[in-house]
């Protein structure tokens, strides 16, 4: 550092009793509780000095003694650390005013209870380009009832800080205080005569805001916690240990799971324009909390033409999405972002806004929404995920070249807007999160090692009894592959289902355009060039085929993944395939699965039981025969609902 060149500064609010955590200190005070085997104040201080915060300014008060001989004067941490030792405590506020004269021209406030591992040089830089005044780092957490909230405007400006408790019939949007703050000081000199205890959130920064001090919110996804209670530092304890905190920290894209609202995290309500009328779907919340505990970031990206017809303003909106933050809170939920689109191309609609009718790049399945994310939360987008109910979430998926997954707790993709499949298929947002957190890594990594010798331009059959997620499999294959540096294409023999009234006697091959898989077959046995393959559509609760628009391309080097339950058995097929795989599936999962996708098309359980008995004569010996043209054989018990 150049001579004369001030060193940045960091203020510690580190004089709490510790009265909470008495039982883990024995006699310490709270700053040098040991989290990960190293006293908290520690890791704060040698993140300091990992960005460039030389000059520490501890305001100490129980304990100082101990905290003073413990660090020294920093010279350990290559730090110059000054103290401040109060006499009677003051409050966050109350210490920093009292250490005012010694504060630099800028400084940053952290709290001595705090586990963090954040870029302090981004936050630092944000604030000098918002041009001066308080910048709060604010987050989602999972305990936003008992946590002091940050309301703010659509260019990062705080409106208000809401101290907890709150009032029970407010909503307010889950956008926590963190207790980290670059403040310039000339802000605060004019409140520095107001001697006594005060705090920040309760007393000191509403005072400032009502004044019209300028106050900015900078989100971020990084860890910061408090482990000020014996459960939260269990916790943080175990984050770090888990590597939920280096996971999380801005040096490190992180995967994402990209949300749709309704039918997908609350219940489908058609143009919901109340708060009142959103309700979480059940299984919801947890299915989210699962995704904050892995370190996956949980991101919302809705359609909310309501506004742009003029039945909802953005203040409206705002109420709606605040309550569905304080649902998910209540449950220990959180989304890391929440992005939607207020506009719609169609005019003609009573009371509805000009400005926001016609095309936009925002609504789905256009990307903006997922590339603004994408930029804001520092998202890696190729281990990313997109979950929905309808066809735009999965075109969604295919544009921005992330997985998708749908789910059936709403549309279940039946609107037919786009002509998308989905990758993976399941009933509800539980069970989705299931397989992408419990079963999607271990099965791709077994796929990438059966492939591995799998060479371009081959062709790999997928066969199996209905239900048992030989769909699943062919995803996961195709995302082998290409971690092996291969593309490939899936052709699913269900798009050549014959509709219901067309099927004649025969058993399973009879629900199927037999020529027509054939003609594919002998196409592909003898393709040197690239093809397209035109896939039909098949509605599986009216059991009509109708034209799905999908046609799927088909380079010379390309492998092409067939699945489906005839995969096996036909062998023109078969005489194509550089490999064939069978998926078993146990009997009782096997029935569990057939009843549940069959009750789900609203067939009552008698019917239920005479189809299941019809396949046990007319599909399973057939099928389950053709597992000895298999050259490998997986057991998918692991791989649930959902799947064909």
């Amino acid at each position: 550092m150049a001579a004369g060149t001030p060193l940045k500064q960091l203020a510690v609010l580190a004089g709490g009793l510790g009265s909470r955590l008495a039982a883990q200190l024995g006699g310490r005070p709270k700053p040098l509780a040991d989290v990960a085997e190293r006293p908290v104040l520690e890791h704060q201080l040698e993140l300091a000095g990992k960005y460039g915060f030389r000059d520490v300014q501890l305001l100490i008060h129980h304990g100082a003694e101990a905290i003073q001989s413990r660090l020294g004067d920093g010279g350990r941490f290559d730090l110059r650390i000054e103290y401040h030792v109060e006499r009677e405590p003051l409050g966050t506020a109350g210490a920093v005013l009292a250490a005012l004269p010694r504060l630099a021209p800028r400084f940053l406030v952290l709290y001595g209870d705090t586990v963090l591992d954040v870029d302090l040089d981004r936050f630092w830089s944000w604030h000098e380009s918002r041009g001066g005044g308080i910048s709060l780092f604010v987050h989602p957490n999972d305990h936003p009832q008992d946590s002091d909230l940050v309301e703010v405007d659509a260019d990062h400006r705080v409106r208000a800080i809401h101290a907890h408790p709150h009032d029970a019939g407010h909503y307010f949007a889950n956008r926590v205080n963190a207790a980290l703050y670059v403040i310039d000081r000339d802000v605060l000199t004019p409140w520095a005569r107001d001697e006594g205890k005060q705090d920040f959130a309760q007393n000191l920064f509403p005072n400032m805001l009502e004044a019209g001090v300028p106050f900015h919110a900078y989100q971020s996804r990084e860890y910061i916690k408090d482990m000020g209670t014996p459960d939260r530092l269990a916790k943080v304890e175990g984050d770090l240990r888990s590597g939920l905190v280096e996971r999380l920290a801005w040096r490190n894209a992180c995967p994402a799971v990209f949300l749709d609202r309704d039918g997908t995290l609350n219940e489908e309500r058609g143009h919901l324009s109340r708060p009142e009328q959103l309700e979480l779907l059940p299984g919801s919340a947890p299915a989210v909390r699962r995704l904050n505990r892995a370190g996956l970031l949980a991101v919302l990206l809705t359609n909310q033409p309501v506004v742009a017809r003029g039945e909802c303003s953005e203040e409206e909106l705002a109420g709606i999405h605040a309550r569905l933050e304080t649902l998910l809170g209540l449950e220990g939920a959180y989304l890391d972002g929440l992005y939607y689109c207020p506009h719609h191309p169609d005019r003609g609609f009573p009371g509805e806004r000009a400005e926001l009718k016609g095309p936009c790049a925002c609504r789905k399945p256009g990307t903006a929404m997922l590339e603004r994310a994408v930029e804001d939360l520092g998202i890696q987008r190729e281990t990313s995920w997109m979950v929905g109910d309808r066809s735009v979430d999965l075109q969604l998926a295919r544009n921005a070249k992330v997985r998708s997954v749908l789910v059936r707790s709403g549309a279940a993709g039946q609107d037919r807007a786009f002509p998308a499949r989905p990758d993976y298929e399941f009933y509800e947002l539980s069970e989705a999160v299931d397989f992408i957190l419990d079963v999607f890594p271990g099965a791709l990594a077994k796929a990438r090692a059966w492939l591995r010798d799998c060479e371009a331009g081959k062709t790999l059959l997928i066969g199996g009894l209905g239900r048992s997620g030989k769909s699943s499999w062919a995803s996961i294959f195709r995302e082998a592959l290409a971690c092996n540096g291969l593309d490939a294409v899936v052709l699913p023999l269900d798009a050549w289902l014959l509709p219901g009234n067309a099927r004649g006697p025969g058993g399973v091959l009879a629900r199927f355009d037999i020529p027509a898989i054939e003609s594919l077959a002998a196409k592909l046995a003898s393709r040197s060039e690239a093809m397209e393959v035109a896939l039909p559509g098949y509605d599986r609760l009216t059991r009509e085929v109708f034209p799905s628009g999908e046609v799927q391309r088909i380079g010379p080097e390309d492998v092409v993944i067939v699945e489906g339950v005839p995969a096996l058995a036909l062998e023109s097929l078969r005489v194509t395939a550089a490999a064939c795989f069978y998926v078993d599936c146990p009997e009782e999962v096997h029935r569990r699965r057939f009843w549940r996708e069959y009750r789900w098309r609203g067939l009552p359980e008698e019917e239920v039981e005479a189809l299941y008995a019809g396949r046990e004569t007319d599909e399973h010996p057939l099928i389950s025969a053709s597992a000895a043209f298999a050259d490998r054989r997986i057991d998918t018990t692991a791989i649930e609902e959902g799947n064909s």
